[in-house]
């Protein structure tokens, strides 16, 4: 038994304060003459020794209070034996960190080699465990007393390309404490990168019981210089108006001149060179791209190499094609919503989109036609009056089939009374005056969406006619101020539907005069169309989305970098995203003809390989011991057990029942 903070015991001289009002102060009165006492009514004298009694039950209960709070704040604690120091079983755990970084040299066969050593701590009742952790923790065999298959599964440990993550090593080995019931000894074997450290030093913390030994396989910083980052064009329309813009990095290195040569479909078509100073960046941008039709598969190398030259490449993929067609639907006798559209789509530069205005009359055919959503993207609605029967049910398969359909309502698409395909309601055409400044404003919108985020001053745009839909189970966008959903949105089978609901002239609304117009038309088209889904590269451990939250289908093919299909089919009918867990080119194709070429690097963050700091690993070990050490006392045979906690409650409990005794006691009788 021992106090962690033994000055507070001197609060214990507050017990003479209810011993001097119990005991030592008497009450005083002087004597006073009086003439007579018989007009007195004859009373009982209570009884002296048993109020006396009550009295010092109270004033043991304060006391009591004192005390217990007093020897709160002194922190006692207990000993006990340390379980690590236990003659018990205990489980050994060894870590290997098999992330893109511990691809330099022979960083991961030390590691391995090492690890396997290690095992030899297990003895008698003990278990051995093996895992290794990049951006996740892949457990490579169960508890077991078998070294040897301990061993062959450490042996067979391949690099990984994901960044490496104490944090998800610290998680699965407090889940592994929690579940063992026996003390764990911990081996990790990695260079120790400062980058895999997690922002919050709390994640990486250890559960008490766990001991940690580090084996660190660098012994410095590698001198590197990486590819950091290719911005190219996911999709392009025009060689000449596309661009590659590589970045380099410095990593503990010196000032350094490498040649940088831009590849495509493993043929190099340009290079130029680059110095890099200490520590710092260097750009290089290559003004033009000259890739052939369809996917095509870029990268960017430089030369010479360099301590680490993993990182001295990087990929890219590009699409070239032709301009997307959109079908565009509308009134032959009003012109004015093609005309604005079709400026706000070819004012744009590179907007990769060409108007394809049809008659109602053709449109179904256009749509029912095979290899529809591939030849229309995207289908424009726009204030559509009387239609074909068949017209409807041809916009509904095809967006089912993945197409997209965009749906501008006037006064001519109302007097249906339902929006095509959504069935919502059309409740009224709300109209207002363009005399004395009468009009409505967009009072909110939803910022985050890609349609609206680079659109601006709203509430400059004045709406004189929106139509009022009741928007069920779509997804409002934005609003008028007087609460009318303006833009409202909602996937169909594969497919997805955006309800505008206004007009593209400048009949219903001042907006086609507006900047913001353009960029609307262009990002929305683009969303709708899904042709800004198609990045350049990704990094390992992203994901990229197969199909939306709850949509089933047939079967997505997804071929991994290594040719070979990186999917079940149960998961190819099911999944809703594709891990990207290796380099290289992951190629998916939809049956509805749709394909993506992805080109996916690992996370820089792995180039700069500065070590932990000592101070770290040190305090990363103290969050597996116990909190407190007893002072001259062995910590690998001695634990404390703190009370302090448990002592404040003792305290609160004694208050209360203090007060309730005391008001009791204390209360005003009746006289």
């Amino acid at each position: 038994m021992g106090f962690l903070a033994p000055w507070f015991l001197a609060g214990t001289l507050a017990l003479a304060i209810p011993v001097y009002f119990h005991l030592l102060r008497q009450h005083k009165t002087t004597p006073l003459p009086f003439s007579s006492l018989m007009f007195f009514e004859q009373r009982t004298q209570s009884s002296v020794k048993h109020r006396r009694l009550k009295y010092l039950a109270l004033l043991v209960m304060r006391l009591l209070l004192l005390l217990l709070l007093a020897l709160a704040f002194a922190n006692p604690f207990w000993q006990s034996a340390n379980p690590l120091a236990g003659a018990g079983s205990k489980l050994v755990v060894v870590a290997v960190d098999n992330s893109f970084s511990m691809r330099q040299g022979s960083r991961l066969a030390d590691a391995k080699q090492a690890a396997s050593a290690a095992l030899s701590a297990v003895r008698g009742g003990d278990l051995g465990q093996a895992l290794s952790f990049s951006g996740g923790v892949t457990v490579l065999h169960e508890p077991t007393k078998d070294l040897a298959a301990l061993r062959g599964a450490i042996a067979a440990v391949e690099p990984d390309d994901g960044r490496g993550s104490f944090a998800e090593l610290a998680r699965t080995v407090r889940l592994m404490a929690q579940n063992a019931g026996t003390p764990v000894e911990l081996h990790v074997f990695s260079d120790m990168q400062k980058t895999g450290w997690p922002p919050n030093f709390a994640d990486a913390r250890l559960s008490e019981g766990v001991r940690l030994e580090v084996h660190t396989v660098a012994n410095r910083a590698l001198r590197n210089v990486a590819v950091e980052q290719v911005n190219a064009p996911g999709r392009m329309y025009d060689p000449k108006q596309s661009r590659v813009q590589v970045t380099l990095a410095g990593y503990s290195n010196d000032r350094a001149e490498r040649r940088v040569s831009l590849f495509l479909n493993g043929k190099e078509i340009a290079s130029k060179d680059a110095v890099i100073e200490p520590g710092g960046r260097a750009s290089v941008e290559f003004l033009s791209l000259d890739a052939p039709y369809g996917f095509n598969r870029g990268e960017v190398r430089i030369a010479p190499a360099d301590e680490f030259p993993s990182d001295d490449r990087f990929l890219f993929a590009v699409e070239r094609a032709d301009p997307r067609k959109v079908l565009f639907l509308h009134d032959a006798k009003n012109t004015r919503d093609l005309l604005y559209f079709r400026t706000a789509i070819e004012s744009a530069q590179n907007a990769g989109f060409v108007i394809e205005p049809a008659a109602l009359e053709q449109a179904a055919g256009l749509l029912s036609a095979s290899g529809a959503v591939g030849r229309y993207p995207l289908t424009i609605l726009s204030d559509v009056g009387a239609a074909p029967a068949n017209l409807e049910d041809a916009l509904r398969r095809y967006v089912e089939a993945g197409g997209a359909l965009w749906i501008a309502l006037g006064r001519q698409g109302a007097q249906h009374g339902k929006v095509p395909v959504l069935g919502l309601d059309v409740q009224e055409t709300r109209y207002v005056s363009r005399e004395g400044a009468r009009f409505l404003t967009v009072s909110e919108y939803d910022r985050s969406h890609p349609a609206l985020d680079r659109v601006r001053q709203w509430e400059a745009i004045k709406f004189y006619q929106a139509v009022l839909v009741d928007p069920g189970p779509a997804r409002v966008l934005a609003r008028l101020s007087d609460g009318t959903p303006l833009l409202l949105e909602r996937p169909v089978g594969e497919g997805r539907v955006m309800v505008f609901a206004s007009t593209f002239d400048n009949v219903s609304n001042d907006f086609p005069l507006h900047a913001s117009f353009v960029p609307f038309v262009l990002e929305t088209a683009r969303f709708l169309a899904r042709v800004d889904e198609g990045n350049a590269s990704a990094p390992v451990g992203s994901f990229f989305e197969l199909r939306r939250t709850g949509q089933r289908g047939e079967n997505v093919e997804v071929l991994d970098p290594s040719g070979q299909r990186a999917m079940t089919l149960e998961e190819a009918a099911r999944a809703q995203n594709l891990l990207l867990a290796r380099e290289g080119f992951y190629d998916v194709r939809w049956p509805s003809g749709r394909q993506e070429l992805i080109a996916v690097n690992a996370d820089r963050k792995e180039s700069n390989s500065e070590i932990l700091p000592e101070e770290t690993l040190a305090l990363w070990k103290n969050t597996g011991e116990p909190q407190t050490v007893a002072a001259g006392a062995d910590p690998q045979k001695e634990r404390r057990n703190p009370l302090g906690w448990a002592l404040l409650w003792a305290v609160l409990a004694m208050a209360l029942v203090e007060s309730w005794f005391g008001n009791r006691h204390l209360q005003a009788r009746e006289a």
